[in-house]
């Protein structure tokens, strides 16, 4: 069905008239004889769109059009003229009209009007719908989604904000680590301290430890003066170290004994710097797998993951792809400056239809594109990259000779252990062992690939 029309005529045969070719297009309708029972109707009916004609006995067109306008803002109105002439049709889009056609109508361009004031009205709708999911946010308004597995971190975070705990966040690249880190600062008891952040794979290792630190001066060529280090900086907030299963080695026992003494010594530096902040780390590697292989330390794992945090990668996600992608258009079609409403539908298919290896930083760079791209009020797919307008999924492919047909080993991985949870009913313990994992670890990976629902 295209959409549910309200028809508005004084002339009881027309509106059956109008009702019965309109149905032979697919609409649903429903119809009234004046202006009034349009208005109580509406307080009632549900529909995507008003057609209505400008000439009636009692309450007009243009007066219908005012009065929608002012108690239904979002419900789109064509209205019917006899006349055709500008003044008419200036007349009802003043009158807060989304469009007019002339009467008797030509039924194929009615049709193609009334169904862009169906796709306006639902495109309303969604924006309506997105600001409820923000409210619904709570505390973690800035945080977008109403998936279960947003809502399951939402109550997670609204747990542990106002602790002083460590936390450890584990996601995908992508997933925004660093936006939930700055959400439990905001709302934790340090807000108004600083949030110091450091992303520990971008900063050279040799400058790592400094950057941490600090220095004295004269601790080695060109420090010409003292240097207070981030963990100093961060004094009475909050700290944050991205990345941190790319922290060298040698490293990790410095920040270890930081969290355990409260104290910092500065490269070259004869007297250790009292600290209080709250430490905030995340990693989009294994670090239990790390710990095995000796590439990260046990105890500093424990010190860290006091709570761990678990970010849903975005194809578990669901319809949260769409309420982030309306998100993304409405913010850089404002900053571009440029009249883009919407997702076509056949874009919010393939957008639906993706398996999103970037996450959410990749969605927000696919739509900055599309926007900047376009000719059209609403996105299409050739505004979209040719890896998504060809994304097909596929089946797990262990060998083939078709690059298009491979897929990342992480995507193999997470199709297996679903496939095993199925098979196994989800048992866990029984799953486990057939995967070869210990329990614990089985359980991170469920939570990390969104398969934890099949475990339930």
């Amino acid at each position: 069905m295209q959409g549910r029309v309200l028809i508005v005529d004084d002339d009881d045969h027309l509106c059956r008239l109008l009702a019965l070719k309109l149905k032979a297009m697919d609409f649903d309708t429903v119809f009234r004889t004046s202006g009034a029972a349009a208005l109580t109707a509406l307080e009632s009916e549900e529909v995507d769109v008003v057609l209505t004609d400008l000439n009636m006995s009692g309450m007009g067109g243009l007066e219908l059009c005012q009065r929608v306008a002012s108690v239904r803002p979002d419900l789109p109105v064509v209205v019917l003229t006899a006349h055709g002439t500008f003044d008419s049709a200036v007349g009802a889009l003043r009158a807060g009209a989304y469009d007019f056609a002339v009467k008797p109508p030509d039924m194929g361009a009615l049709g193609m009007t009334l169904s862009r004031a169906v796709e306006h009205h639902r495109l309303r709708e969604e924006v309506k719908r997105l600001r409820q999911v923000v409210a619904e946010g709570g505390q973690f308004a800035e945080l977008l989604g109403s998936s279960p597995a947003m809502q399951r971190l939402f109550d997670l975070l609204g747990r542990v904000a106002q602790s002083e705990s460590s936390v450890l966040i584990i996601g995908e690249s992508g997933t925004g680590k660093e936006m939930v880190a700055r959400a439990l600062w905001s709302k934790g008891r340090r807000k108004d301290g600083p949030f110091i952040a450091v992303n520990c794979a971008a900063v050279p290792e040799q400058l790592l430890e400094s950057e941490l630190f600090g220095h004295a001066k004269g601790a080695f060529t060109d420090a010409k003066g003292a240097r207070a280090g981030l963990f100093q900086q961060a004094d009475g907030g909050t700290l944050f170290l991205d990345e941190i299963g790319d922290m060298p080695i040698h490293l990790q026992v410095k920040v270890l004994r930081a969290l355990q003494e409260r104290k910092v010594r500065p490269v070259g530096a004869d007297a250790e710097v009292p600290v209080d902040l709250r430490l905030i780390a995340a990693t989009n590697k294994d670090l239990e797998s790390a710990i095995s292989e000796g590439k990260f330390r046990q105890d500093l794992y424990f010190r860290l993951n006091v709570i761990q945090v678990d970010l849903p990668p975005l194809r578990a996600r669901g319809a949260d792809v769409l309420v982030l992608a309306q998100h993304f258009l409405r913010h850089f079609a404002t900053r571009a400056s440029k009249d883009v409403k919407g997702l076509s539908p056949e874009v919010a298919k393939a957008l639906s239809g993706y398996s999103w290896p970037g996450n959410v930083r990749e969605l927000q760079n696919c739509v900055e594109r599309a926007v900047a791209l376009t000719r059209n009020d609403h996105l299409v797919p050739d505004d979209l990259p040719e890896r998504i307008r060809s994304f097909q999924p596929s089946h797990v492919v262990v060998a083939s000779d078709d690059p298009s047909e491979l897929v990342p080993m992480e995507e193999v991985e997470r199709r297996y252990i679903s496939r095993v949870m199925q098979a196994v009913g989800g048992n866990k313990t029984m799953a486990a062992r057939i995967l070869g994992l210990d329990r614990t670890t089985l359980y991170r990976k469920l939570e990390r690939y969104g398969l934890a629902a099949e475990g339930a």
